[in-house]
């Protein structure tokens, strides 16, 4: 899924009505009359607001197994007024465990997507900017990127540093670079033919003035866009990776994909134990996917709506 299609048309101009409205004024007024734009919206500022306060959310410490006497082969403590959603496999609370791994979730997303979007824009930068043989060189390094599946990609890195919070995000950026800068390049091609770059050329502007002045202002769209759809991604790459058992070694840090391993030995007597962290996980990839593709429509200044 990219956001390719929410590069402009040149030859149509958005409407700016009586007031006098921007693309990006336009585009938020089109978003907040979607109503899958609102509630992707409202799902990614809850989880937002859960993984930021979750220190304070949770009612106890993560990772903590002071009530594993209570958890015994053959059943687990459920839901109580101690504990709201009962207990897990190893005596933590289920409730404080969910939280945290929301915490742990987003840092890592942000991050991975943050380092991602950073290297991508260089890399499609240089190739859309400059173009000739820079441009083939960097194409041709991404298009061997692109053909390693990204979580196979993010797999093979992750392994390669070891296990720890740091690799998970470095393995998760390495596989969205592609993306970006593609999309970059892709983006900035669909400028280098418009009129006001030609009349900025004819002025006398340096190339460089002219790509990072203009053209890149004029890009980035599509590419914020993407970042949003990425992060659902990400979420359930992060999630993947502890699956795997290549997220973070210290037990204390709690991780949605390591309470999935977890919840394995007892799904016939507890499952709930897999099936909220699982929830979470669709839940919060769903959001993100939502809200990204209503950004995409609203900025397509084809949209009608």
């Amino acid at each position: 899924m990219t956001a390719l299609e929410a590069l402009p048309d040149p030859g149509q101009v958005e409407p700016t009505g009586s007031s006098g409205a921007g693309p990006w004024r336009a585009a938020w007024r089109r978003l907040r009359r979607d109503p899958a734009g609102i509630a992707g919206a409202v799902i990614v500022a809850l989880f937002v607001l859960v993984a930021v306060l979750a220190p304070v959310l949770a009612p106890y410490r993560p990772a903590t197994s002071e009530w594993f006497a209570q958890v015994t082969p053959t059943s687990v403590p459920g839901p109580s007024a101690e504990h709201p959603l009962g207990l897990d496999s190893f005596g933590s609370d289920l409730l404080t465990q969910l939280l945290h791994g929301a915490r742990s979730s987003l840092v890592i997303g942000v991050v991975s997507t943050a380092v991602g979007l950073s290297a991508g824009a260089v890399l499609g930068l240089l190739a859309g900017g400059i173009g000739g043989w820079v441009d083939t060189a960097v194409m041709r390094v991404v298009d061997v990127l692109l053909s390693i599946p990204a979580l196979l990609l993010a797999v093979s890195v992750a392994a390669v540093l070891g296990r720890s919070s740091t690799s998970v995000m470095l393995a998760i950026a390495a596989a969205q670079v592609p993306i970006f800068a593609r999309l970059l390049r892709a983006s900035l091609l669909a400028q280098r033919g418009q009129d006001y770059v030609l009349a900025l050329r004819s002025l006398g502007l340096r190339q460089r003035r002219i790509v990072l002045g203009h053209m890149l202002p004029n890009s980035t769209g599509p590419v914020l866009v993407q970042a949003t759809l990425v992060l659902a991604t990400a979420v359930i790459e992060v999630a993947a990776l502890s699956f795997l058992g290549l997220g973070d070694p210290d037990p204390a840090v709690a991780e949605w994909g390591r309470m999935l391993v977890r919840a394995q030995d007892r799904l016939e007597q507890a499952p709930q134990l897999a099936l909220l962290p699982g929830a979470c996980i669709a839940v919060t990839a769903l959001g993100f996917t939502l809200l990204g593709e209503s950004l995409r429509q609203a900025l397509d200044p084809r949209s009608t709506r």
